[in-house]
């Protein structure tokens, strides 16, 4: 099967071309970055380029795999709107990826893990997994402060993406387990052991999962009090 993955959660995007097989593996045809603050203008064409380069067609893709957060809040609603159109066009199923859950997966540990992400203003998205066998079962998933998450981690190690988000844990005396940046090849293979499991969503209810309020909303309920 053919199998397009989308990632528009970060400041820095990319979108993958896979090749899925009955037995598990999936094999990466090609990644493609997308630079942040142009996700709206360039995703379609670039997903419209790729899949042409390698000799498909819209109908050619048999399934699709999209983070769906946490991340930037309109990053991710082009990525998500994206894949529902397509999904919409094609019926074909839809993989919704939590890239804490990705992060839980690629750290390749074993049984339970605490997997984190920077959330900007001081603040870390926490994710609480059991991981295991290429694949990770959320037990929960938040949002946290850092003098927080030194008291969750408390002698423990915390799984978290890229040199720069690591090193600013450490320097809190955090104990970290440091892994690469996911790309949208990570999704896509994490997207197929999902549509093989059939743990699939229809459109209708793909929606992203932002973990925190927007701003917006934040500030509705302050207006109220």
């Amino acid at each position: 099967m053919v199998l397009l993955a989308v990632d528009t959660s970060g400041k820095q995007g990319s979108i993958a071309l896979a090749r899925g097989q009955a037995d598990g593996t999936c094999e990466v045809l090609e990644v493609v970055p997308l630079e942040g603050g142009t996700f709206s203008a360039q995703l379609i064409p670039q997903v419209a380029d790729l899949i042409g380069r390698h000799g498909f067609q819209k109908k050619d893709l048999g399934g699709f795999a999209v983070v769906s957060g946490p991340g930037s809040f309109t990053g991710l609603r082009v990525g998500l709107a994206a894949i529902k159109a397509l999904g919409e066009a094609t019926g074909k199923p839809i993989a919704a990826v939590s890239l804490l859950e990705a992060v839980a997966v690629a750290g390749g540990g074993a049984g339970k893990v605490l997997t984190a992400l920077d959330a900007g203003r001081s603040e870390i998205y926490l994710g609480h997994y059991e991981a295991g066998a290429d694949r990770a079962k959320m037990i929960s998933e938040r949002l946290v402060t850092r003098s927080e998450l030194i008291e969750i981690v408390s002698g423990g190690a915390v799984v978290a993406a890229g040199k720069a988000f690591a090193e600013t844990l450490r320097a809190q005396g955090i104990a970290v387990h440091e892994i690469d940046k996911l790309r949208s090849d990570a999704i896509a293979r994490l997207g197929w052991k999902k549509i093989l499991a059939r743990d699939t969503l229809t459109p209708e209810v793909l929606e992203a999962n932002y973990i925190r309020r927007t701003d917006a909303e934040i500030l509705a309920k302050n207006s109220v009090g």
